[in-house]
């Protein structure tokens, strides 16, 4: 009987390892990915740069809608730039958003008039510019207190 536990056993615990890992690549979520296609550089007031990131772009109906949603995974130095044809009062949600976000919003000036930091994921809390923003740079939670970016800096961008 101990000479069949112990052949019955190593075959045992495999089986046990083996359907813990499918079992965890199933319910992973993938998620989106992005195409970064522009760059959006952050710039003092006396438009020194202060840093640059690689953004998705999102400059339509459809692709502002979307956003960052079902996006599980961002690197540090990359985020998305909206951008809008008019400039009027933005809000934004984190409903379908699993990460946590900085949000920062631009008047048609380039000048960031809003910063909102380390914003809720899955949240349905509206997330406002208070004043009429042209674009909105979306970047991962802490970029901005770890670059400093504050209210009445100025961004420029390239596609």
């Amino acid at each position: 009987m101990r000479k069949l536990l112990y052949l019955i056993l190593p075959f045992a615990t495999l089986n046990m390892i083996s359907c813990g890992e499918e079992e965890s690549a199933e319910t992973e979520p993938t998620g989106r990915t992005l195409d970064y296609t522009a760059t959006v550089t952050f710039l003092t007031a006396a438009e020194d740069t202060v840093t640059t990131i690689e953004a998705a772009v999102a400059d339509d109906d459809e692709s502002r809608s979307t956003g960052l949603m079902d996006v599980y995974d961002m690197p540090r130095n990359k985020g998305m730039l909206f951008i809008f044809d008019d400039e009027e009062p933005r809000s934004f949600w984190m409903a379908n958003t699993p990460l946590a976000l900085d949000i920062i919003f631009v008047n048609a000036d380039m000048e960031i008039i809003r910063v909102h930091q380390n914003t809720r994921p899955f949240s349905d809390r509206n997330v406002e510019s208070e004043l009429p923003a042209k674009y909105v740079v979306e970047t991962n939670a802490g970029f901005t207190l770890r670059h400093d970016i504050i209210e009445g800096m100025k961004i420029a961008y390239g596609l």
